[in-house]
């Protein structure tokens, strides 16, 4: 995951992931114009397992966190890799700066499919539990990005057991996915929300926090 070699950055003419667009409105009597771009809404799940009282999340290398870290440290390549063609770019930063800790998530690109079957279907192929559609529970939604994408993500939670592993997920590869899954602990959850070393999405701080409110009081009590 953190071999990480021949950058290039280019321009992004076409793609069936996102999409740049320009709004031109009025607003109480004042023209305005906002960039904007349109992306796919997705599902995430905070998943438990409680065989192993522990969260089931996946670690993976997101190019756009990478990029941001670089452009701290190299502005003039982005300045000056404005035009059409790809230009190379030195590694100069390790690969590990772009690895995050996120929720098990997926993109809602099915329209046959439900946001429960989308989710299931994600829960196996990146962390290899198989859930019954009955089990998920949906948290709450929100949206994500507001000044650039304001896409929707649906939260749900679903319990599993070591018995319900049938794969070993880590996502599909013919897709480019390469993830690593993760257990944190229960009893490790606030130190690992809040190590800042440790790169994570909000979803995975705001579900630590909800299952803390409104599964962990339900748990069965430790034997003495």
């Amino acid at each position: 995951m953190e071999s990480l070699e021949d950058l290039a950055v280019g321009p992004c003419t076409a793609s069936p992931y996102l999409r740049p667009l320009r709004l031109r409105y009025r607003q109480n009597g004042v023209s305005k114009t906002w960039d904007f771009m349109r992306t796919h809404d997705s599902v995430s799940i905070l998943i438990f397992n409680t065989s192993r009282q522990c969260f089931v999340v996946v670690k993976q290398f997101r190019p756009a966190v990478y990029m941001s870290e670089m452009a701290q440290l190299c502005p003039q390549d982005f300045e000056r890799n404005s035009s059409e063609n790809w230009c190379p770019l030195e590694c100069r930063l390790p690969a590990s700066v772009g690895v995050t800790y996120e929720l098990c998530a997926g993109i809602i690109d099915k329209p046959e499919l439900s946001l429960e079957e989308i989710a299931c279907q994600e829960v196996l192929e990146e962390c290899g539990y198989e859930v019954p559609l009955g089990s998920l529970q949906r948290i709450t939604s929100y949206r994500s990005g507001v000044g650039v994408a304001g896409s929707k993500q649906t939260l749900f939670y679903v319990e599993v057991t070591d018995a319900m592993k049938t794969g070993k997920g880590g996502g599909q590869p013919e897709e480019g996915e390469l993830i690593e899954v993760v257990e944190i602990p229960l009893r490790d959850w606030t130190s690992f929300a809040y190590d800042e070393t440790l790169p994570k999405t909000m979803g995975v701080m705001f579900c630590f926090m909800w299952f803390q409110s409104n599964i962990a009081p339900k748990l069965p009590a430790k034997p003495e």
